[in-house]
């Protein structure tokens, strides 16, 4: 029994050493790749993030400012409305000058 014991254990690990001996030169060998992806991450991550908070930011601002010049404007529209009907009417009523036609 000890020695079928001892022959499976033997069978494990000639099973299992090499695969942890491929996937530590595997490891090794993709490490270099892992770190300079990490570091492009990292690097494209602060850079993309910065700039997301300036366009954030400038959205802000831009409702901002939208939201004063409708504040001030809506007051100011019945006015605005009134002086279009003027217009219109006096641009009605004024005489057109006759159409010419050129050859």
């Amino acid at each position: 029994m000890t020695f079928l014991a001892m022959l499976l254990v033997g069978l494990v690990f000639l099973v299992m050493l090499p695969l942890l001996l491929m996937k530590l030169v595997l490891g090794l060998i993709w490490l270099p790749f892992k770190l300079l992806g990490f570091v492009l991450r990292l690097v494209f991550g602060l850079v993309f993030g910065v700039i997301g908070l300036v366009f954030s930011a400038a959205g802000v601002v831009l409702a901002l400012l939208l939201a004063v010049a409708l504040a001030v404007v809506l007051p100011l529209l019945p006015f605005l409305v009134i002086g279009f009907g003027i217009w219109l009417l006096i641009r009605a009523a004024s005489p057109k000058p006759p159409l010419r036609l050129s050859a």
